[in-house]
């Protein structure tokens, strides 16, 4: 019996629809794009309920005849290429001819279009693939594509989409992609009848403020190459703007937005040894390079690019920058002109009657860390912090930290945890904290247990009674992207419960003139930004989770850094306060805080 059948193309449509159409985001990427491959000048995307309801995208290009509105929706229909061959000198920004055929083979469809030389256009509607009506009507040039109910047939993948908040996030992400690429167009977008953004054309630089506000204007250095190989335009931020969050990093290559982690490194290695550990730079970089020296057909989205001659494209990119870079860190030229100026004379070492040597008198004998009444003493000093193991540990009773057993239950010497031991402490290297136990020594990285003794207070104060306010000296203006929009609103008030004082100034600009109190000294707008940029990374707005990133964010920033000596007292307080904690090995963020190392394994080593 034959078992294989040729799948109907309903079936295959929806099959493909699964790789193209991911999501309402998806549908906006498409028609938008293809708005642009017809020449728009104007592109006008209407949301309705995140796009579950409706998507609407209007654009004043080509249009399309009656017949060419029809053979869209067919599968591999599409006026970008004509041959294998053409797939290496793409100018378009689609070619696959999959997406409308994908996006009406999941969604209710109505085009209406009218091409320049017509004087009527004509109207199409599609539903799940199958064709309903097509009629003359009276429409402007362009097209005008409405896609209702989208997933109405496969209620499973409906069931996968996010909440209206984390969709509409999605669809202003892909919208900024575009809206990056082409500062020559309008871009207007509507979520539920109400403007939301528009952009009007300018320059590639004003697009960027218009997206991510005006404060990046001062942040950004011009990126300008031109090499046989490809040319790189574009800007990086300066070593000063760097953050650990909320940074904004764009590649696009001509014209299409990718991701490249190879690239990304290039542009990381000409920052070399300007950057804060851990934190980045902004960056938006177009590269143009010949169609044939790229592949772009590797996956459906698109994102995905192979280059022909990806190392030498590396160097040169992060030549580019570096060059950016150091044009910004440029010393001012040193003036040679000495017309007019004294006449210095140059120093003779052999000497002369009228040239006197400098002298200078000192005492060989004078230490600062000498006290003025022991300063005829030979003996040499002893700092605080240099002082030796033994003698922290002897002004230290001997006493039993709460939790020991349980930390290290599982032991071969178990016995051992049940004696006491001296919670004698010496910092080691600014950064460890040394304990002598009945077992050995214990190290503890004091930075990494202040968080966890900090993360667990916060947590449990936020959870049952929120947080004073502090008021800062002066109010400072945080930044936030287009595309945090959608969940701005919700992530602000629950920020505004834990004691932050946030005010909306419009344009997606807001006034931090107070935050939680017992944080003075932190940076309010760092704070702010590096709050909602987790939430929002994270795909929650959920009360005890911001709570849990809230108490994660202020606990790293309020800990006991690197390199703080504490006092003997302070060092025992921090080491009995983190076994007192419901979780002492590890930081809210996984690190290790405790190791340990017996008194077998500390013989061992002696031999």
């Amino acid at each position: 019996m034959d078992i294989i059948q040729l799948l109907p193309d309903s079936v295959a449509n929806q099959i493909a629809a699964g790789e193209v159409i991911q999501r309402p985001a998806s549908v906006v990427k498409e028609l938008v794009e293809n708005a642009i491959d017809a020449g728009a000048q104007n592109v006008q995307v209407l949301i309705c309920d995140a796009g579950k309801t409706s998507i609407q995208v209007i654009d004043d290009g080509m249009g399309m005849s009656d017949t060419d509105a029809r053979m869209s929706f067919e599968r591999h229909a599409t006026s970008k290429i004509r041959q294998a061959t053409d797939l290496f000198s793409l100018h378009t920004m689609g070619f696959r001819g999959e997406a409308l055929a994908s996006i009406a083979a999941v969604a209710q469809v109505t085009l209406q279009t009218r091409a320049k030389d017509q004087e009527v256009g004509t109207r199409i509607v599609i539903h799940g693939s199958q064709f309903v009506e097509q009629e003359v009507v009276s429409c402007p040039v362009g097209a005008n594509f409405l896609i209702e109910n989208l997933f109405f047939n496969i209620p499973a993948r409906r069931r996968f989409l996010k909440s209206n908040s984390t969709e509409m996030t999605n669809i202003m992400q892909a919208f900024e992609r575009i809206v990056l690429v082409y500062p020559e167009i309008n871009f207007t977008l509507y979520n539920n009848g109400v403007e939301v953004h528009r952009y009007i054309k300018g320059s590639l630089k004003q697009r960027i403020v218009d997206v991510f506000g005006k404060r990046i204007s001062q942040q950004l250095l011009p990126v300008e190459t031109t090499t046989s190989i490809c040319s790189i335009s574009g800007f990086v931020g300066t070593p000063e703007s760097a953050k650990k969050k909320g940074y904004n990093q764009f590649f696009f290559v001509n014209g299409r937005y990718m991701k490249h982690p190879y690239f990304h490194k290039a542009v990381l290695s000409a920052f070399d040894r300007l950057l804060p550990d851990g934190e980045q730079v902004s960056y938006f970089l177009y590269l143009q390079v010949e169609p044939e020296d790229i592949d772009v057909n590797i996956h459906p989205v698109k994102t995905e690019i192979k280059f022909q001659n990806e190392q030498a494209i590396w160097q040169i990119l992060m030549a580019a920058v570096r060059d950016a870079v150091g044009k910004f860190s440029e010393v001012t030229t040193l003036d040679f002109d000495v017309e007019g100026k004294p006449e210095i004379p140059v120093f003779n070492p052999t000497g002369g009657q009228d040239v006197q040597i400098p002298k200078i008198s000192f005492n060989p004998e004078y230490n600062p860390f000498i006290d003025s009444d022991d300063k005829g003493s030979s003996e040499r000093p002893q700092r605080k912090a240099a002082m030796s193991f033994q003698e922290f540990s002897q002004q230290h009773r001997e006493s039993k930290v709460e939790g020991w057993e349980e930390l290290f239950k599982g032991t071969e010497d178990v016995s051992q945890l049940q004696q006491p031991f001296k919670v004698g402490t010496y910092l080691l290297g600014g950064q460890y904290i040394i304990c002598e136990a009945a077992m050995g020594l214990m190290l503890i990285d004091q930075n990494r247990a202040s968080q966890r003794v900090l993360y667990e207070e916060y947590l449990k104060t936020l959870k049952e009674c929120g947080a004073h306010t502090q008021k800062v000296l002066f109010p400072e203006v945080v930044q936030f992207p287009a595309s945090y929009a959608p969940k701005l609103d919700v992530i602000l008030s629950e920020l505004t419960a834990l004691g932050f004082e946030i005010t909306d100034l419009g344009g997606y600009s807001y006034s931090v003139a107070g935050i939680p109190a017992g944080l003075g000294g932190l940076d309010a707008v760092e704070l702010v930004s590096d709050l909602v940029t987790e939430t929002i990374e994270r795909g929650s707005t959920a009360t005890d989770e911001l709570h849990n990133i809230l108490a994660m964010e202020l606990s790293r920033k309020a800990a006991t850094p690197i390199g703080e000596v504490l006092s003997i007292d302070e060092m025992e307080t921090l080491v009995r306060r983190l076994f007192q904690c419901e979780v002492q090995r590890y930081t809210p963020n996984g690190k290790l805080i405790i190791t340990m190392f017996s008194n077998d394994e500390i013989k061992r080593r002696f031999g």
